[in-house]
């Protein structure tokens, strides 16, 4: 036997329907970010003058230089205690989540035995 169904619409038609629906209001949105960008770029001077290798280059060595000497990283007594605090509340948590878990375990077992 032969199952019927009706087919799935191909890609195209999912994506452009969506489109041509919204056409109107979507070239509002596109020329309106058009213009604030070009006001945007009016108002300030050009100050893309790096290549982006070098502006890839700098932001990696600023990343570095700020997490040598900007950073305060926790001393090992700090970092154990907050470890052991982390620890003790996913423990905590787990436990809630256990005894929730086994009260509507048996809380639903009763309401099955007094359906059947």
């Amino acid at each position: 036997m032969v199952e019927l169904r009706s087919p799935k619409p191909s890609i195209w038609v999912r994506i452009l329907v969506p489109v041509l629906f919204f056409q109107k209001k979507l070239i509002k949105l596109i020329e309106l970010i058009g213009g604030l960008i070009q006001t945007n770029q009016l108002n300030q001077p050009n100050q893309h003058t790096q290549p982006s290798m070098n502006k890839i280059s700098a932001y990696f060595k600023d990343s570095y230089h700020e997490l040598l000497e900007k950073v305060s990283w926790p001393s090992w007594e700090q970092l154990q205690q907050s470890t052991m605090i982390v620890l003790v509340a996913t423990a905590l948590i787990t436990g809630i989540v256990y005894l929730m878990d086994l009260g509507s375990n048996s809380l639903l077992k009763f309401f099955y035995s007094l359906i059947n």
